[in-house]
This record gives C-alpha cells, sequence and structure tokens, in this order.
C-alpha cells in the first residue's frame, strides 16, 4: 500500500487554518484533513523502515450496522490514513456469522460477512480475532468467522479451528521486512471453554504463558519485526493491571518489539519497556456502544532491525455514526490531555534503551 506522506503539508495547512478549530458538524462526515499528530510525525518510511497503523475495537450492531450499507466509507475518514500507512490492522470484536446459540454472557455481537469487504475498503491488511467475542455465538459462529475471512481473502489471527492454528503468527512481507504477528487475549470471561485445544476451535488465550510465549519466540524466529496485538485491561480504567504489565514484559523478554492492545474501551498509555515499544490500550475505534468516545489511530514508524523510531496516535473521537472521526481545539486538547495523564501509570520509558 502506498506509502504516509504529505504530513508536513497537511500541519502547515493546519496552522493556516488556525489551531482552535471546531469539531466537525453533525451531518455528513468530512474527509480527513490528514494527520494532525498529538507526538512528533513519525518521518515518511524509506526502504528499510514501515509506518505501521493500528486501531481498535470494530464492530457492526446496533446503529453501525447500517454503515455496512455502503463498504467503501463504512470507516470514514480515517480510512485515508490505514490505507496510506505501509500495513495496518484492527480488532474485529465481533462473530461473522448467521448462525449458532447465544453464549451465556451479557453482550453479542455479529455482523454479516460483508463487514470484511468494509475493513478492506479501508485499507485494513490484518483482523485480530483474539477478543471475548468471537464466539458469541459459539464455535458455529466462530467457524464461520474463520471461513468467511477465507472466502473473502481477509488475513486473521488469534483464533483458530484448534490450539496450532490459534497460536499461529501470521506471517507477511511488506516492502521487503518480514512481519510476524501474534495475537491473543487475556479477557477471563469464558477463557476456559472458549481456549481452542488440539480438537476443539478456539482463541489463543494469553493466560496460558507457555503458549504465547513460544508463539512471539516462533515469530521472531520468521520475522525482522515482532507484533503481539493484545485484548487486556480493565474495561473502562485508564491505567493498565497487573496482567497487562506482566505479560507485556514477558513477551518483550520473548523478542516482541511492538506490543498494543485494546478491551479497556478507553485508551490508554504507552512507552517503552527496554527497546520494546508498548501501547496498552487504543480505545474504541468503530463502535456502537455506549461509554467513552475518545479514541485514536495509533501510527508506528519501526526499521528492519525491528527498533522504532516514531509513534503518534492521532485523536479522533467516535461520532454519533459509531465512526471515528479527527477532532480539533479544545475538543483534541481535552482528549490529549486525558492521554498524556494516562501515561504517568504504565511504568514504561518515554525512549527505549540503547
Amino acid at each position: 500500500m502506498p506509502r504516509l506522506s504529505g504530513l508536513i503539508i497537511a500541519i502547515a495547512a493546519i496552522v493556516l487554518a488556525g489551531c482552535d478549530q471546531a469539531p466537525p458538524p453533525p451531518g455528513p462526515l468530512p474527509d480527513l484533513p490528514t494527520a494532525l499528530p498529538s507526538r512528533p510525525s513519525p518521518s515518511p518510511s524509506t526502504a528499510n523502515e514501515l509506518t505501521l497503523a493500528f486501531a481498535g475495537d470494530v464492530h457492526f450492531v446496533d446503529h453501525t450496522l447500517p454503515l455496512l450499507n455502503d463498504p467503501k466509507t463504512t470507516f470514514g475518514p480515517f480510512a485515508k490514513q490505514l490505507s496510506a500507512a505501509d500495513w495496518s490492522m484492527v480488532n474485529l470484536e465481533t462473530a461473522i456469522t448467521e448462525r449458532g446459540e447465544k453464549q451465556p454472557k451479557n453482550f453479542h455481537f455479529r455482523a454479516p460477512a460483508s463487514a470484511y469487504q468494509a475493513i478492506q475498503a479501508a485499507g485494513v491488511d490484518l483482523v485480530s480475532i483474539a477478543n471475548n467475542h468471537t464466539l458469541d455465538y459459539g464455535q458455529i459462529g466462530l467457524l464461520d468467522t474463520l471461513d468467511g475471512a477465507k472466502a473473502a481473502n481477509m488475513p486473521v489471527v488469534g483464533a483458530g479451528r484448534n490450539v496450532t492454528e490459534a497460536y499461529e503468527p501470521y506471517i507477511t512481507t511488506v516492502k521487503g521486512v518480514k512481519l510476524g504477528v501474534v495475537a491473543l487475549s487475556q479477557v477471563w470471561e469464558l477463557a476456559g471453554p472458549w481456549k481452542a485445544t488440539a480438537a476443539k476451535p478456539g482463541i489463543a488465550m494469553a493466560h496460558d504463558r507457555k503458549l504465547s510465549v513460544a508463539a512471539v519466540k516462533k515469530a521472531r524466529s520468521l520475522a525482522d519485526v515482532v507484533i503481539v496485538y493484545l485484548h487486556w485491561g480493565t474495561e473502562d480504567v485508564n491505567c493498565p493491571n497487573t496482567d497487562q504489565k506482566s505479560i507485556a514484559k514477558e513477551l518483550a523478554v520473548a523478542g516482541a518489539d511492538i506490543i498494543v492492545g485494546t478491551h479497556s474501551h478507553v485508551p490508554q498509555g504507552d512507552g517503552f519497556s527496554g527497546k520494546t515499544y508498548v501501547h496498552y490500550g487504543l480505545g474504541n475505534f468503530l463502535w456502537a456502544r455506549s461509554g467513552s468516545k475518545d479514541t485514536g489511530l495509533l501510527l508506528v514508524t519501526v526499521r528492519r532491525d525491528g527498533r522504532v523510531t516514531g509513534r503518534e496516535f492521532v485523536v479522533g473521537t467516535v461520532s454519533e455514526t459509531g465512526q471515528p472521526i479527527p477532532v480539533f481545539g479544545t475538543q483534541k486538547d481535552a482528549i490529549q490531555k486525558r492521554l498524556d495523564e494516562s501515561a504517568k501509570c504504565t511504568g514504561l520509558a518515554e525512549a527505549p534503551s540503547s
């Protein structure tokens, strides 16, 4: 996919337009006015460097379901940056099925197969399905999700027809750089019955540290850059919990270069554990349920050797339609203040160790 470009021009345009521009009014969503970084922008990628884009939780229920009627516009203005990155990834927090039985839990999400078309139209290259909604409609729903992904040629990671497939790293080559991606769920709800086994389809659970570490080590042996995408954290809490901090350190030691995650519904902070870049929480992205509207798109610049050389969190909000949109002025400042506060409790360093 084309490289992320034009940031310097965009920043100059924003300065001329005024820094205290009001948020877009209700109605048709505007085009994304290129990057509005909350940190210094990553440098444009070179032959030995990639710009990766990561967004949080995505589902199509209630008032976000009609967005699938026009897959080309489903993700709204942020689709431009997802497409502009060299490679991008989100968490698909729903079963893709019209069958199955509701599992014994409070919330149940499912969507039609056109969800994959919308994800691809936004420029997303890979989705994690290691989360606490992929089996909302049981093993039948999971198998439909996997079959639908295969039919749509949409790569998924983090679940499978058996334990080997669930923990298998996803390997791809982007601009000559091999990426290895592992996806895991650290949510305890139904973790036992939903865990993949040798004879049962299911999720790759982070609670099994042995299998999780082995998956990262396998990715390390196969790839130049190793990414771990986790579903973790305490809902509606901006600070990472002890489980998050513990496994982040363990997976960093195992060979992860980048660790990102979702599930808490609010953005959490970021930083470095040694040389490993960690972002504890990306927040909701395309989301229909109530709760925090703070969101954003994480852009990470990484070298072929796995060293992260730049990152920015492009601040946004979840609109009334459920689509993520950029924010401006005082609204952007308020969200950024909350993000800065959440960074204080991560225990992470601002820069990588040498």
